[in-house]
């Protein structure tokens, strides 16, 4: 579950951010909001290749 710790952090880690750009307008949050969703869709991707690799291991 460490992953799916990982994965709610970074959201909650962006909540500011978000708030900023979407009700006040500001274009530095928005900046950091895409940078915090690129990091949001690599981890992602790595959690979804470590699932796919433990599932894989335990059909064999």
């Amino acid at each position: 579950m460490n992953r799916f710790a990982e994965v709610r952090d970074l959201i909650l880690s962006l909540e500011g951010d978000f708030e900023k750009f979407y009700d006040k307008g500001n274009q530095a949050a928005g900046t950091r909001v895409r940078g915090g969703m690129q990091q949001l869709k690599t981890l992602a991707q790595e959690i979804r290749t470590q699932v796919q690799d433990i599932k894989n291991s335990t059909e064999a």
